[in-house]
């Protein structure tokens, strides 16, 4: 298990800081992937939890959402469209054509049960994973890369350092109704991963931010990280018991599924868009 992770870790990490660093196109379309497998798991899992989600419904809206979120695309659009239009204009046509989907499809038991997995999985998946996008094109004129590296390297401590503090010390269960493998030391131990990890990115580095982030406030976005990153994890465990699965897929050895990897950098991927947004721009 272990040497599955990481083994996994050293092809899986130099990969996603080349797209990174390389920027649009290249960093959407690996979101899209990301984002179609996932949401694809997602599904899955729900249908074998006897449910009949709109699978094909629920991926075109996802990689329809996470485009809008490309600085190119909106950049384009602008002339045409106001581009703060698009969301809600996506998630109307979410709501709306798949009840009409619902009306023509011959399984009419549990529709509604049916059309909420569909809608929890485009928001879950595609909404949660556009925040990456968004905050790597915050600003054509500026390159906000290092911020993504934040997010992503942040939430890898936090899951490192709670997965092996939890394993060696870790007497006290976190949540042992959703996820009995987690425990209170390893929790505490992930904070502090993050929050050292995070203030590397005040250091002369080609990481740093120090021109926007300042000691106390990385130790805070660290924390928030954490916190935030270990909750999201906590949600996918509760779905994963929900429809009585360990893991949501086999593609990533010693990780799972892409859903498996993405449960906490999305909510992580929000504090830091939120964060920018907030207390940056």
């Amino acid at each position: 298990m272990l040497k599955k992770r990481l083994i996994t870790a050293l092809w899986g990490i130099p990969l996603l800081i080349a797209i990174v660093w390389l920027g649009e196109p290249w960093f959407t379309i690996f979101i899209i992937l990301w984002g179609m497998l996932a949401i694809f798991e997602f599904y899955r899992l729900v249908s074998a939890s006897k449910g009949v989600p709109l699978t094909f419904f629920g991926l075109t809206l996802t990689l329809l959402i996470i485009l809008s979120r490309n600085p190119d695309i909106l950049a384009t659009l602008r002339p045409h469209l106001d581009p703060n239009l698009l969301a809600p204009l996506l998630f109307v046509s979410a709501m709306i054509l798949s009840l009409i989907w619902l009306l023509v499809r011959r399984r009419k038991k549990g529709v509604f049960t049916d059309w909420a997995w569909t809608i929890v999985g485009i928001l879950y998946v595609g909404w949660l994973l556009s925040y990456l996008v968004s905050l790597r094109g915050l600003d054509g004129d500026r390159d906000w890369s290092n911020w993504v590296f934040l997010a992503l390297f942040v939430t890898f401590a936090s899951d490192t350092a709670a997965f092996f503090v939890g394993r060696a010390i870790g007497k006290h269960p976190l949540a042992p109704r959703i996820s009995p493998g987690k425990t209170r030391e390893g929790a505490v131990a992930g904070v502090f991963g993050a929050v050292l990890v995070s203030l590397f990115f005040v250091l002369p580095t080609p990481l740093s931010l120090s021109t926007h982030l300042n000691w106390g406030q990385a130790i805070l976005l660290g924390f928030l990280v954490s916190v935030f990153g270990q909750l999201g994890d906590l949600v996918e465990s509760l779905f994963k018991r929900k429809v009585g699965v360990k893991d949501s897929g086999k593609l990533l050895p010693g990780h799972g599924g892409v859903l498996d990897r993405m449960d906490s950098i999305v909510f992580a991927g929000v504090v830091v868009y939120y964060y920018v947004v907030w207390a940056i721009q």
